[in-house]
């Protein structure tokens, strides 16, 4: 199935919505529940087996799925914003913890997602600064991009997890 062409159409998560998926070390999706499928507006046969960027919208800055890969494949957790794409065309933004996931002899695995509903006020923040990165990217380079916004973490003294934590409460 080719990608959806995005459409301003949100489909916005209500509160008890938990999105979850697995994946493999390479991102492919192993299990997804009910309520990635229907955000996703895709049934199960069409998201098990395909890469989780399957649902990447293109408003979203390269940069921070680098900023996911790095800390994944350390073993580490991340949380971060990120703006979806719907099968049908529309997009949802969800805020979405990644851990890795490690069998008996501490070896990655996969990966463990758990997304929830983004704090609205958090949004006009995230918003302008994503839009700021993809315009990087496209005028100068992913690298530049992640240079913005280490920038603006270091001037704001926190890491870009304790950033999103932050906004998630406001």
């Amino acid at each position: 199935m080719a990608k959806a062409t995005p459409t301003n159409i949100e489909f916005e998560l209500n509160e008890r919505d938990f999105l979850v998926s697995k994946t493999d070390t390479k991102g492919i999706i192993t299990y997804c529940n009910e309520a990635f499928m229907k955000a996703a507006s895709a049934p199960e046969k069409e998201l098990l087996g395909k890469p989780h960027n399957v649902v990447r919208h293109p408003e979203m800055p390269k940069a921070i799925f680098k900023l996911f890969w790095e800390k994944i494949q350390n073993g580490d957790e991340i949380f971060a914003y990120v703006k979806n794409l719907r099968f049908d065309g529309g997009f949802y933004w969800v805020y979405a913890n990644v851990t890795a996931s490690f069998d008996k002899r501490n070896s990655i695995v996969g990966y463990y997602s758990v997304r929830r509903k983004v704090n609205p006020k958090a949004l006009d923040i995230i918003k302008p600064i994503y839009e700021r990165m993809i315009s990087i990217e496209r005028s100068s380079s992913m690298t530049e991009s992640r240079k913005y916004l280490d920038d603006l973490l270091k001037e704001e003294g926190v890491s870009y997890e304790e950033f999103s934590n932050n906004l998630q409460r406001l």
